[in-house]
């Protein structure tokens, strides 16, 4: 079997990798753009990425699977950092540490706010992967507050998970739009204190 060498010192599986975070980055450009382009194109993306199309072809069949790859690597970017800063925060501040970041993140780099949270960006991968990311946060988070208030799963639990999600997210939504005036830090705080109001024992016994 012949072998690819290496190409000005950069290994072949490198390179791979360069061109497919390239792709990404430019997936998210224009996706998460002022200007929400009506149609997403191949032609688009490699013109924005500044590679040729054999290299589009070499990490997706087409523009949904593309799509969903910039969507599933920026949450999975978000959701290792959230992770983290939880982890490290004592027990009473976790929910301000979970805002903290996702507000950070998506104030820092606004074309990950327009991805995840836009009511204006109607492409339809994106539109299907919000719901399927929504429902596993909601998921997760129904796992954790029931761990964390030693209570079994319910009904009640899984609809407290999914309405701080969703509002979490509407909210969010509303703050990039401009709807809300609010600094970054003003935000996550009372996004934090809505959560933390959730997390009453009382709401999930008869």
């Amino acid at each position: 079997m012949s072998q690819v060498r290496p190409y000005r010192g950069v290994e072949a599986p490198q390179r791979i990798a360069e061109r497919r975070r390239r792709l990404l980055e430019a997936g998210l450009d224009l996706l998460g753009g002022q200007a929400i382009p009506a149609d997403l194109t191949v032609r688009a993306i490699c013109s924005q990425s500044g590679l040729a199309a054999r290299y589009f072809y070499e990490n997706f069949t087409d523009k949904d699977e593309f799509v969903g790859a910039v969507f599933d690597w920026v949450i999975a970017d978000i959701a290792t950092t959230t992770q983290a800063a939880v982890s490290s925060a004592p027990a009473r501040d976790q929910s301000r540490a979970a805002m903290a970041n996702i507000v950070r993140t998506i104030s820092d780099d606004v074309r990950i706010g327009r991805l995840l949270f836009s009511a204006h960006l109607a492409n339809p991968v994106v539109v299907r992967k919000r719901a399927e990311s929504g429902a596993l946060f909601a998921l997760l988070s129904g796992q954790h507050a029931g761990s964390a208030l030693h209570l079994e799963q319910s009904d009640r639990i899984k609809a407290a998970a999914h309405f701080m999600v969703g509002g979490a997210g509407q909210t969010l939504s509303a703050w990039l739009a401009g709807d809300l005036d609010f600094t970054p830090a003003q935000l996550a705080v009372q996004l934090a204190a809505f959560i933390d109001q959730v997390a009453d024992p009382a709401l999930y016994r008869d």
